[in-house]
């Protein structure tokens, strides 16, 4: 008899045995699979069972979530949606997240095991905990300035804290409402087909995904370059320039909108955006150390988050000097988006320093403790110090007495630089109209914010376009904005 109890019992054994073995393959080696089959709803409805933490700007959440009382129970809500689309992205039950609401999504839907009190206990648990915050280093009256100054056209602005990268304001027009890819009803699959429909893209985030031509914005790298490398030594010195300039190896010869630029110092040349003195600047300066210029402002960097990842802007390497003149002036294949030409401008008021631009200032659980934090990056010096402020002092005379006038602020000192870049197919496009500034309120130590704007569409006639004209007005409200934001807001 006892020798059947045996038997029976290592029998038992063996079966208790191979219950914990295929327990442990189910719940911890082939979990994931179990997870993502699409006929397993748990994970679904587990992740949208509870509220999702928010996206604060100000301190004010921007977003929201509403019971539906469903089986995928809570919603996304927005406010003032469009205005905030292009950082916050969208969170749909169908189509998933982007932007912020994807960067950020695990802090947002509670899955971050630093959410946890005990996060070092509880690391590699599937646990899901009250969703966080995601607080942004947007400043509320910036980005409604930005967003009302475009006002519909089609076009981006974006403005970063020089002295740290903050984010201040991130606009795209045309915009759309994320809420309506919020839910799983039948008008959502509508909805997202619309909006893939529609031709002006109004899911596009033109300041962080779309490349333009930058135009005479460019001109301030290559003012930088030509001073670094003792091109040029005097703001004030004859250029000798010719008018019109003949592309080396062409006969094709470039013109100026402006008259009177030949021969004009760099000074007068950058003030009125004379494209014959910088092409031939770019020339001589050559492209190797052009090509240094602007890789250390940001240009051909492909790494660039802020945390969700910006398309990149490139500066050719490989021109011959005709396309190397075309490139200095902000033509041929240079193409900026408007976040690195926020970033050049912040460059030249920050002492020639770039800050890596940041969105997010921290993360928070739900009852406001700190789960993370993301500060300034280090800083990469883009230009020598005094060649900075020498371009301060050109940015400035272009608003006091230039191009970009339209940009000037009583109490402020505001500096400046105007851009019309043409595209197209034998430049038959309708011009992109660019401003790129920083301003400081005469109190201020340093600056406070610098702006780049750029209207694709811009309401005059095409040949009355102009960054003048169509954006530093834009860029002026947003730079207003930021001046005047109660202490409390610049951090």
């Amino acid at each position: 008899m006892t020798r059947h109890i045996r038997h029976a019992a290592f029998f038992c054994a063996v079966l208790l045995v191979a219950l914990l073995v295929n327990a442990t393959r189910i719940q911890v080696f082939e979990a994931p699979s179990y997870d993502d089959n699409i006929a397993n709803r748990r994970t679904t409805i587990s992740r949208y069972g509870q509220p999702r933490g928010d996206i604060l700007v100000d301190g004010a959440p921007v977003t929201g979530s509403r019971d539906t009382r469903e089986p995928l129970r809570y919603e996304r809500t927005y406010t003032n949606g469009p205005m905030y689309a292009p950082v916050t992205g969208f969170a749909s039950q169908v189509y998933g997240t982007t932007l912020l609401e994807h960067t950020e999504d695990g802090v947002l839907s509670g899955t971050d095991p630093l959410l946890s009190p005990f996060p070092l206990w509880n690391g590699s648990a599937r646990d899901r905990y009250p969703g966080g915050d995601v607080v942004t280093t947007l400043r509320a009256a910036a980005q409604r300035a930005a967003y009302e100054g475009l006002a519909g056209r089609k076009g981006a602005v974006a403005a970063v804290e020089p002295a740290t990268g903050r984010v201040l304001a991130l606009v795209s027009a045309p915009s759309y409402d994320p809420s309506v890819l919020s839910g799983n009803r039948s008008a959502v699959a509508r909805s997202w087909a619309t909006l893939n429909r529609d031709p002006d893209k109004p899911m596009l985030n033109r300041a962080v995904r779309k490349t333009y031509p930058p135009g005479s914005t460019f001109k301030v790298l290559t003012a930088a370059a030509a001073l670094d490398s003792s091109v040029i030594e005097d703001l004030d010195e004859p250029t000798d320039s010719p008018d019109p300039y003949s592309l080396p190896g062409t006969r094709t010869s470039l013109t100026n909108e402006s008259k009177g630029c030949k021969d004009v110092p760099l000074r007068k040349a950058f003030e009125w955006s004379c494209n014959t003195v910088f092409a031939k600047l770019g020339v001589k300066v050559g492209v190797k150390r052009m090509a240094r210029t602007a890789e250390a402002f940001g240009f051909n960097d492909a790494d660039l988050k802020i945390p969700y990842s910006v398309a990149e802007s490139t500066f050719d390497t490989k021109v011959d000097k005709a396309q190397l003149a075309l490139s200095s002036i902000g033509q041929y294949n240079t193409r900026a988006t408007p976040l690195q030409m926020a970033m050049v401008a912040a460059a030249v008021a920050n002492g020639g320093q770039v800050r890596s631009p940041y969105l997010v200032e921290r993360t928070t659980r739900a009852g406001g403790s700190t789960v993370s934090t993301g500060g300034s990056r280090p800083a990469r010096q883009a230009m020598r110090p005094s060649t900075a402020v020498l371009l301060k002092e050109l940015m400035v005379d272009v608003v006091r007495e230039g191009t970009g006038s339209n940009a000037w602020i009583p109490g402020a000192t505001v500096g400046g630089k105007t851009g019309t870049a043409q595209h197209g197919l034998g430049n038959s496009g309708t011009p992109y109209a660019w401003f790129v500034s920083w301003a400081k309120g005469d109190t201020d130590l340093e600056p406070k914010v610098a702006v780049a704007v750029v209207v694709e569409d811009a309401a005059a006639d095409r040949g009355d376009i102009s960054g003048g004209g169509d954006a530093a007005p834009i860029a002026r409200a947003v730079m207003e904005a930021v001046l005047n934001s109660p202490p409390e807001q610049v951090r």
